[in-house]
């Protein structure tokens, strides 16, 4: 009986061949892809900042064209989290009257993001006192 265990023991070696150096090829990269996917993951999530948006307007120039006054400026997005439908406001007083106002809608900044425009003045901004401000934005 113990023959039989032994040929039964001999013969299962023999079905299960060794491996091939393609098959330990793609098993080593499956595993590092595998690695590098799970290590990305835990990164972010480790790293995650949980703030929310935090919105900063700079003015960039004036220049005029055509008897218009184009100011530009740039949105940043300091903050951790997505700020959807942005609203930018720029009023401009001239002698303690509000004499043009605009408004203009950035759709998304995410965390570290910027984006530029312009607003459009028929009157000099730089002879009077223009303020650009975020007015408001939604979360995702």
């Amino acid at each position: 009986m113990s023959q039989t265990n032994g040929f039964t023991h001999e013969k299962k070696e023999q079905q299960q061949p060794k491996r091939t150096l393609a098959e330990w090829l793609t098993f080593g990269a499956a595993s590092f892809i595998l690695t590098v996917v799970v290590s990305l993951v835990g990164y972010t999530w480790l790293n995650e900042k949980d703030e929310p948006p935090v919105l900063a307007v700079n003015n960039k120039a004036i220049r005029e064209v055509n008897e218009q006054f184009y100011v530009s400026f740039e949105v940043l997005n300091t903050g951790g989290e997505t700020a959807e439908s942005v609203q930018i406001m720029a009023q401009l007083q001239i002698d303690g009257e509000i004499e043009e106002t605009g408004d203009m809608q950035i759709d998304f900044l995410s965390g570290g993001e910027k984006e530029q425009g312009a607003f459009i003045f028929k009157r000099d901004p730089r002879q009077g006192q223009l303020t650009i401000r975020v007015t408001g934005y939604k979360l995702p």
